[in-house]
């Protein structure tokens, strides 16, 4: 191409650019590249896009680099966008193609940008997820089983005979020997459940609680003192005939 042909297009490229382009010469060019869209949430990321044009434009493409302004670009991504434009280019040998190259390399930062902000979400809800397994498995404990139930029953039967044999110890301390003597006594003495328990005919025969309780019949207090109110009656009577 002429250098009055090129120098057309970068008039064009100029009213278009107008804060974006910079001409370096008459065959290099450089652009401010920023996202086609905004993407809400999504990381800054700005880039420059340098062209050399040469002699033989627009039958052979330009060479192009592309360097980050702001954020960054590993190599894997800016190989990606190299490798898109070349493609464009490729398909549109023959014309002024600058126009086309920078409108799609916009479109893909933006799409560069979204894919990012989505990866980065993505990892965020795994890393969430992954918390919330860990503290549910945390909370949540071992699975109760018959053979678990009795280990623990047996332990903690045990861990309460010992409380209790200390509580003993400490209750016998502070008595004397002979109250000692009374309350190891006390200790064997059969409770009322217990009597009932040995024998369950309580109603009947009417078994004693405290040790060395006398049996009594009550019928017989019954008849005495029906007795003596006889007697009252008839002293009272003897009286008032008087």
């Amino acid at each position: 191409m002429s250098d009055e042909v090129l120098e057309e297009e970068m008039q064009v490229l100029e009213s278009i650019y107008s804060t974006e382009l910079t001409k370096i010469s008459e065959r290099e060019i450089q652009f401010d590249i920023e996202p086609e869209e905004p993407v809400e949430g999504g990381e800054e990321l700005k880039l420059t896009l340098k062209l050399v044009y040469p002699e033989t434009y627009p039958d052979v493409l330009p060479e192009f680099t592309i360097e980050p302004t702001e954020g960054d670009l590993d190599a894997g991504e800016r190989d990606s966008l190299i490798d898109q434009l070349n493609t464009v280019g490729e398909e549109n040998l023959g014309m002024a193609v600058t126009f086309t190259l920078v409108s799609h390399l916009r479109e893909q930062l933006s799409l560069l940008v979204r894919t990012r902000l989505e990866r980065r979400q993505q990892e965020e809800k795994e890393t969430e997820r992954r918390a919330l397994e860990e503290e549910e498995a945390r909370t949540k404990g071992t699975p109760v089983t018959i053979e678990s139930f009795k280990m623990w029953k047996d332990k903690f039967d045990k861990e309460m005979a010992r409380k209790k044999a200390r509580e003993e110890e400490e209750r016998l301390k502070g008595l004397s020997p002979k109250e000692r003597d009374e309350y190891k006594k006390l200790q064997f003495r059969l409770s009322g459940r217990q009597l009932f328990e040995r024998n369950r005919n309580l109603e009947d025969e009417a078994l004693l609680i405290e040790e060395g309780t006398v049996s009594v019949d009550a019928s017989q207090y019954e008849r005495i003192n029906e007795r003596e109110d006889e007697q009252d009656s008839e002293r009272l009577e003897f009286s008032d005939s008087d």
